[in-house]
């Protein structure tokens, strides 16, 4: 059993690891913007969830949700444009920033966090989504390109026990677990939501992926 906060848990994503890792026995602390979102997985979790609110990008609002954590997960999202409902442009690296500072603060180490494999040209990529898939996307979400290049940055200057997914287009679809996880280039082009979760949980536990870029894809 593992004591995880997670961060943007009311997203897609952060839904998806808050509901594996209570069904996998784990304590989480979410941290969501929506607490609604996350009222269903109250009840099962027999005291295990602990939901609240506060600003991500605010590491003095953010820090009592580290203390006595094993591991931090951040699975806050950009949109196109940029923008979350409810942050800024720049919502992603501000948040890490936050995160990281707290966890020095509590003595957390390990740190997963999603990024988007979409906005980066990865090792190994077909010529097709080099050329044109992927610079297309990345014209169409260059503030949230920006914004996650930028949070990666942050990320690898820091001296935690970080990961980085990179998880390719995603899908609403359950979670199969067939799936291939692959370290610092290009794995596929797409991934469901679940999966990805169900990847992040195994990557917290894995020593070999820390200070790597993880994609995972089918």
């Amino acid at each position: 059993m593992m004591r995880i906060t997670v961060f943007g848990a009311s997203g897609g994503t952060g839904t998806e690891i808050v509901r594996q890792a209570l069904e996998a026995g784990h304590q989480v602390t979410a941290v969501a913007a929506d607490p609604a979102s996350l009222k269903d997985l109250a009840v099962p979790s027999a005291g295990r969830l602990a939901v609240e609110t506060a600003d991500v990008t605010d590491p003095e609002a953010i820090t009592a949700f580290l203390e006595g954590a094993d591991a931090a997960v951040s699975a806050i999202g950009c949109r196109l444009g940029g923008t979350v409902a409810g942050g800024p442009a720049t919502i992603r690296a501000e948040g890490i920033r936050a995160i990281l500072s707290a966890m020095d603060k509590t003595w957390v180490r390990r740190l997963v966090a999603v990024s988007s494999g979409g906005l980066f040209t990865e090792p190994g990529e077909p010529l097709v989504a080099r050329h044109v898939t992927r610079p297309l996307r990345r014209a169409l979400l260059w503030p949230g390109r920006v914004d996650t290049r930028r949070m990666e940055e942050v990320i690898a200057e820091s001296a935690a026990d970080w990961t980085i997914m990179r998880p390719p287009r995603l899908l609403n679809r359950p979670r199969s677990r067939r799936y291939r996880m692959v370290l610092d280039r290009y794995a596929g082009a797409r991934i469901g939501r679940a999966d990805l979760a169900d990847a992040v949980l195994r990557t917290l536990r894995d020593p070999g992926t820390i200070g790597h870029r993880v994609t995972v894809s089918y």
